[in-house]
């Protein structure tokens, strides 16, 4: 166990511990907190990095996905980064805008917010025409690594193909979109979506960059050692432990509601663990 507290180390530290994460033997999984006392528990728990999630903290606000702006995920990130001493990632959607310039303001706010790396999807947020073309989507990688380069601290810069998650499961397109952001500069590849063993040995084999595979989805069971042995390098589960905490939510409340007993307490945790990690 780690001790938890608020964060002792400088940015650039953070960077540096951050990128050396991902060069390292093996996968490391960087689970995604959606509020202050969930990051500290992961912290408490021994995870050694941490990523935002934008559906997980939308979905605790009591809203849609994709219906946070630019400052509100900033503030978001902020309370994340500020809350522990782990490097902290942060979920930037598209970037929040079509253009370069847009998404390299994106990075530098993400940078300014306290975080250590951020990803860009290639996703557009428009139901008709879902996923940017490749070359467009390139302009916008290359256009946050730009300004990643230029802070005074490493920054970690992940290039998400979005194919899979928006009715696209094109491998050869995704493949070929990971390639160009390669060499757009990209730090970190992901192909959030990807369910089969082989699609994600394939993406890992045709990138020379570190790929970070999505766990927590439905129906996908790969093991940290499996995924390890394919040549992952980091693990995210995205919105996977909000919605498993919403899962048991809503069963205890569904039981006061319909049954009008209250056997879901045998499974809380007790006040006085919660209160000695908290007051560490």
């Amino acid at each position: 166990m780690t001790t938890t507290g608020p964060a002792t180390i400088t940015q650039a530290e953070k960077g540096r511990i951050f990128r050396a994460l991902h060069e390292r033997n093996g996968a490391f999984i960087i689970p995604n907190p959606w509020d202050l006392g969930t990051a500290r528990l992961l912290e408490h728990l021994g995870f050694e990095a941490l990523a935002t999630t934008s559906m997980g903290y939308a979905f605790s606000l009591g809203r849609r996905d994709n219906t946070l702006g630019c400052q509100e995920t900033m503030t978001y990130a902020s309370a994340i980064a500020s809350a522990t001493s782990l490097p902290v990632s942060a979920d930037l959607e598209n970037g929040f805008g079509d253009a370069p310039e847009v998404v390299a303001e994106t990075i530098r706010l993400a940078a300014a917010a306290g975080v250590v790396g951020g990803s860009i999807e290639d996703a557009t947020g428009r139901p008709d025409h879902p996923i940017y073309e490749i070359e467009h989507a390139t302009e916008r990688v290359r256009a946050a690594v730009a300004t990643a380069r230029a802070l005074p601290f490493s920054f970690t810069v992940t290039a998400r193909a979005e194919n899979y998650l928006h009715g696209r499961p094109d491998l050869r397109d995704t493949i070929k979109r990971l390639r160009a952001y390669q060499e757009a500069g990209a730090d970190v590849l992901y192909a959030p979506g990807l369910a089969a063993k082989d699609d994600i040995a394939a993406v890992v084999r045709s990138v020379d960059r570190p790929v970070n595979a999505l766990m927590g989805l439905q129906g996908v069971q790969l093991s940290l050692a499996e995924l390890s042995a394919i040549g992952v390098r980091r693990v995210s589960v995205g919105s996977a432990l909000y919605r498993t905490a919403l899962g048991a939510f809503l069963r205890a409340a569904r039981e006061m509601r319909q049954d009008g007993t209250f056997a879901f307490a045998a499974e809380a945790v007790s006040p006085k663990e919660m209160s000695a990690i908290f007051t560490r």
